[in-house]
This record gives C-alpha cells, sequence and structure tokens, in this order.
C-alpha cells in the first residue's frame, strides 16, 4: 500500500453528498492546484485523479493504461471493488470496457459490424414511437417525475428491442436495471443478485437466437462470430450486458442532467424551443453535445490500471496503480473551452470527452445521441411551458463513482389532452 499522500491546502473535500450536488468547484480547483491527484475513495481503493483536458486525452488513448483489472497492484480480493458488482461471479468480465488489444480490437470489429450507424439510423422511428407513448402516459395529468417515468424506461425499452429482448420479457429487464441504477438504495447484494439474473436470462436468449436468428443485435452478435472468427457463448452474453449496462444509465442521465440543464437556463431553452419551432435541427444536434459536455451522464471514465512506471501531467505513476480520469472535469477547462462553465447550446467547437476518446471510444454513440435528441426535442415540444416542480436544492443526485445523475426530476406543465 501506498501513504497517503499529504493533502494540499485548501483541497476541496471529494465525494461528500453536498460535492455530488455540485461536483464542479472542486474539480476547477485540483484543475489548478492538482491536476493529476491522489485519493483515497470511498470503497477504500486509492486512485489517481486526471482533471485537466490534454492529461485527460492523452490518459484515455495511453496503451500502457489497462483496462484489465488483473493489472491492478491490491490484493485480489480488492478488486472487486473497481468494476460493477457481481460481473466478476457470473462470468462477465470479457466485455469491452475490461479487456486490452488485441482481444479488445477482435471483439469490437465483431461487435461493431452488428451496430452499425444503418441499425440505428432505422431504429430512430422506433425511437420516437417510445417516446411518445411514454409521453401520452403522463401528458393529462400535468405533472410527472422526468427520471421513472421517462428518462429511465426509454433507453431500457430501445435497447431491449434492439438487442432483440422479446416485449414480453422487457418488464423484468426493467427491473434488474432498475436495481443495478440504485448503486446501494436497494437491498444489500441485490445488484450482484440482478447481472447473475440478467446474466441466466441472456444465455438461454443467444442460445434460442442461435437456433433461430432475426435482424436484433444478438443475431447480429452470432453471426459476425460465424466467419471465421469465433465469439463464444460467453463473450457474447458480457457483449450484450455491457451493451445493455452501459446503454442505459448514461442515457438516463443523458436525458435527466440535460432536461435539468435547460429548465436551469430559461435563455437557452427558448432558444432550443424556437429552433424546434422552425424546423431546425441544427441547434439540436450542437446543444446535445453542449449538455454532454456541460454536466454529462459519465463523471469519471471506467477503470485504468497502469501497466508499467509512467507519467501523466507531470505526475509519476507506479506500475499497477489505478488511475480515473475525470471526464467532468476535463470537458470543463477552460485551457479548452471558453467560458467552460457557460451553458451555450450553440457551441460548435466541442470536442468534449463525454463519449471517451481513443480505442475504447463509446460503440453506441449514435444511439445515445439519437435518444438524447428525441427525447428533449420532443419533452419541449409537446410540453412547452415544462417547469420544475420543486427547488433545485430539493433534488438528490445518486450515489456511485462513475456515473452521474439524478434520482428524481420532478415537474409540472399545462395538461395535454392526447
Amino acid at each position: 500500500m501506498h501513504d497517503q499522500p499529504p493533502a494540499a491546502p485548501g483541497l476541496p473535500e471529494l465525494f461528500t453528498w453536498e460535492f455530488a450536488t455540485d461536483p464542479y468547484p472542486a474539480y476547477a480547483w485540483l484543475r489548478e492546484h492538482a491536476p493529476v491527484h491522489r485519493t483515497r475513495l470511498p470503497s477504500g481503493v486509492e486512485a489517481w485523479l486526471v482533471t485537466r483536458y490534454a492529461d485527460a486525452r492523452q490518459a484515455l488513448a495511453d496503451q500502457r493504461l489497462s483496462k484489465n483489472p488483473a493489472h491492478h497492484d491490491e490484493p485480489a480480493h480488492a478488486k472487486g471493488k473497481t468494476g460493477i458488482p457481481g460481473e466478476r461471479k457470473a462470468e462477465l468480465m470479457t466485455h469491452l470496457l475490461n479487456i486490452d488489444p488485441p482481444d479488445h480490437t477482435r471483439l469490437r470489429r465483431l461487435v461493431s459490424k452488428a451496430f452499425t450507424p444503418r441499425r440505428v439510423a432505422e431504429f430512430a422511428p422506433r425511437v420516437q414511437e417510445l417516446t411518445d407513448r411514454l409521453i401520452d402516459g403522463f401528458a393529462e395529468r400535468g405533472s410527472a417525475d422526468l427520471i421513472h417515468e421517462f428518462a429511465f424506461p426509454l433507453p431500457i425499452h430501445a435497447i431491449c428491442d434492439l438487442l432483440g429482448v422479446p416485449r414480453e420479457d422487457q418488464d423484468d429487464f426493467r427491473d434488474w436495471a432498475g436495481m443495478m441504477i440504485r448503486h446501494g438504495g436497494g437491498p444489500r447484494g441485490g445488484v450482484a443478485r440482478s447481472v447473475k439474473k440478467m446474466r441466466g436470462y441472456l444465455a438461454e436468449l443467444i442460445h434460442r437466437k442461435r437456433e433461430d436468428p432475426g435482424e436484433d443485435l444478438i443475431s447480429g452478435l452470432i453471426k459476425a462470430s460465424d466467419h471465421g472468427e469465433h465469439l463464444t457463448e460467453n463473450e457474447a452474453a458480457a457483449m450484450a450486458f455491457i451493451l445493455l449496462f452501459a446503454g442505459f444509465e448514461t442515457t438516463v442521465n443523458l436525458i435527466g442532467n440535460g432536461m435539468y440543464a435547460l429548465l436551469r437556463h430559461p435563455g437557452q431553452r427558448a432558444r432550443l424551443q424556437d429552433s424546434l419551432a422552425a424546423g431546425e435541427t441544427g441547434l439540436l444536434a450542437t446543444g446535445v453535445e453542449e449538455l454532454l459536455r456541460f454536466d454529462g451522464p459519465v463523471e469519471l471514465a471506467t477503470w485504468r490500471f497502469a501497466t508499467e512506471p509512467l507519467s501523466i501531467g507531470g505526475q509519476d505513476i507506479a506500475a499497477g496503480d489505478p488511475v480515473l480520469v475525470v471526464l467532468a472535469a476535463a470537458d470543463r477547462d477552460p485551457g479548452r473551452f471558453p467560458d467552460p462553465d457557460v451553458l451555450d447550446l450553440a457551441r460548435t467547437d466541442n470536442q468534449h470527452l463525454g463519449y471517451g476518446h481513443g480505442i475504447h471510444y463509446c460503440l453506441g454513440a449514435p444511439l445515445a445521441r439519437l435518444e438524447g435528441q428525441t427525447a428533449l426535442a420532443t419533452l419541449l415540444t409537446r410540453l412547452p411551458d415544462l417547469r420544475l416542480a420543486v427547488d433545485s436544492s430539493d433534488l438528490r443526485w445518486r450515489g456511485g463513482l462513475i456515473m452521474r445523475g439524478l434520482r428524481t426530476l420532478p415537474v409540472e406543465f399545462t395538461p395535454r389532452e392526447i
């Protein structure tokens, strides 16, 4: 174990509930005074936080930083603290977030065959249909919780449809996903149990699709594996699991955080509504990218481990040390973005790191963009006077290290007849 470094004078408290509400001032302090900072996380694991944009971008693409937890220098029993609870026991570790080249290269190539931009584009009408159906469920009431009634079910049903989960099984997925997203707010061991149930279901579904393939993503994964290169059933299950896991909570937070930012910036929101009313899509496209930069769904990139001694931003990192790239801090770096704390939906020079960078750049980014744009545009068009139903200070952010998202987002509006 390393000794905890002495705290710099003025170091803000990290990972408290107050910090979760607005981490950006603390990240600004770190960027300025301790841009590569070693800290003890709530789990007890010590890790380096990388907060400047240039360092973050370099670290995300540095192949000496491995995604494989086997490179962590702590004892094996501590490694369970650095991933998704239950994935190790459920044999779901061989997914794109946990592996390095050459396995990563092979798996990503197979998955990208099944996850094409054309498939996402063809999916647009279904996303619109799901969006409208969810809004229909509360439009006449004049109030809603946009997380539980909208942002949460939309990507779950979308990714289930894309994967090929039959409609009658999707409520089970919704329950398991709900347990996974609670981050300790549910019963003890609930996340690992949900992961295990999901793993069992996916194995069965993959088996069925091998016998009777369709046009869905799981069938695509199986077909892609049958042309000389092999995707084992474990790999296919792990891949379906991570597409579901990574492709759903991030989108919940993109819609929730994005809508909350728009509600707090009425001038920007009015510009977007005017643009949508005029039938334009340009501001919606740049706007969703800006919302990702301004208060994105992923606060810290997933775990990386140094495979050899290296240096980031002038700071020496020992082999085996965990490194966490703080996307939320990098995307507010004034060295890269002018007026980074200002929400500007028309911002065009916006190479944010919200979807990562390098070989682990998010494969599902086109789907997330489609869902985010459709959800926000439809809400603002159909419920134009949407407003927060509680004071901002009453809202609570979910606990958890990697993701950033609201627990609830209660809103009011003029009831609409369907």
